[in-house]
C-alpha cells in the first residue's frame, strides 16, 4: 500500500479489496484519494471516507434511505439488540479481518471489532459491506472499519479466501460469494428472526411476518459448502418507548413503504413501554479446512 487514504480503514484493508468490473485487486492511487486497479479501473473516495465498488449489475434501489439509517442508530443505540451484538462477537473467534454484509452503519461489526481488541489495544481488519451511500458515510467514521457500497446479490469486492469472519444480521446472503471470500477455517456468523421477533407489536405497527425454519433453511443452503457449528437462540424481554416502536419500524424493509407522518401518529398513540420479545437464532458456520 501507498499514499494517504481519506478512510482511515480503507488503508488496512485495501489488500482485500477487488475491482467490482475485473477482479482485479486494488490499490492506492492519485494521492490516496482514489482506489484503482490495473486495468485502469478508478474509484473515488468520497470525503466521508467510505468508497463505492458497485459493479455493473449491482442494485441500490432496496438500500436504506438516510432516514433510516438514522433510526437504525438511534434504537441500536439504546441497547435493545446488545445481547445479539454479544453473541456475534463471542462467535466470531478466528484471528483476522471481519467482513459485515449488508452492514448498514456498522453497530454490530464495531461491537464485534471492541470485542477483538488485542492486549495492544489493537483490533482485526472490519470491512462494512452495505448497498446504502447513507450507511456507508455513518460506518465510515469508525476509523477501524473500511466502508465500502457494495450489492450483497452481485459479486462482492473482497479477494479470494481473505476473511476470517463474515457477518450477517438479518441481511442477504450469496451461497457462492460468501463461500469464496471465507478462508478455510473461516465462521459465517448469521442472524435470522423467529416468528415471535417483537411479535406483540404487529398488533399496533406494520411489521412483516416472519416465517418459521429460517435458521434450518440457512443451514440446508449452505450444504456441502460450510459445515454447521452451533445454532444459538438469542431471547430477551424489550419494553420500547413510542420513539423505539417508531424507530423499529423505520429502520427496516417496511420504512420503504411507510409514511412517515402516520407511522409517528400511530406512535404517539402508545402507551408509555410496550412490551415485546428479541427473539433470533445466530447460526454459526464453517468452512473446511
Amino acid at each position: 500500500m501507498s499514499g494517504s487514504l481519506r478512510g482511515a480503514g480503507l488503508a488496512a484493508a485495501v489488500d482485500l479489496l477487488t475491482c467490482p468490473h475485473c477482479r482485479a485487486p486494488l490499490a492506492v492511487v492519485q494521492a490516496g484519494r482514489v482506489l484503482g486497479c490495473s486495468a485502469g479501473h478508478r474509484f473515488d473516495i468520497a470525503r466521508q471516507g467510505y468508497v463505492s465498488l458497485l459493479g455493473p449489475r449491482a442494485r441500490t434501489d432496496t438500500g436504506d434511505t438516510a432516514a433510516m439509517v438514522t433510526a437504525r442508530e438511534r434504537f441500536l443505540g439504546r441497547g435493545h439488540y446488545a445481547p445479539v451484538t454479544t453473541v456475534l462477537a463471542e462467535q466470531a473467534a478466528p484471528v483476522g479481518p471481519v467482513v459485515e454484509i449488508g452492514a448498514g452503519p456498522g453497530h454490530h461489526l464495531r461491537g464485534v471489532l471492541d470485542a477483538r481488541r488485542g492486549p495492544d489495544g489493537e483490533s482485526p481488519i472490519g470491512v462494512a459491506l452495505d448497498s446504502s451511500a447513507a450507511a456507508a458515510r455513518r460506518s465510515a467514521s469508525d476509523p477501524r472499519v473500511a466502508s465500502v457500497v457494495a450489492d450483497a446479490w452481485s459479486p462482492l469486492p473482497v479477494v479470494d479466501a481473505g476473511v476470517a469472519v463474515a457477518l450477517s444480521v438479518f441481511a442477504p446472503r450469496d451461497v457462492e460469494e460468501i463461500t469464496r471470500i471465507l478462508r478455510p477455517g473461516g465462521r459465517l456468523v448469521a442472524v435470522t428472526p423467529e416468528p415471535g421477533h417483537l411479535a406483540e407489536l404487529r398488533d399496533v405497527v406494520p411489521l412483516l411476518a416472519v416465517d418459521a425454519g429460517k435458521s434450518e433453511r440457512l443451514a440446508d443452503a449452505f450444504a456441502g459448502r460450510l459445515e454447521l457449528i452451533e445454532r444459538i437462540e438469542v431471547t430477551a424481554d424489550l419494553a420500547l418507548t413510542p420513539a423505539d416502536v417508531a424507530d423499529v419500524v423505520g429502520m427496516g424493509p417496511n420504512a420503504h413503504h411507510l409514511d412517515a407522518a402516520a407511522l409517528a401518529a400511530v406512535a404517539d398513540g402508545l402507551p408509555e413501554r410496550t412490551p415485546t420479545r428479541l427473539a433470533v437464532t445466530v447460526t454459526v458456520l464453517r468452512k473446511p479446512t
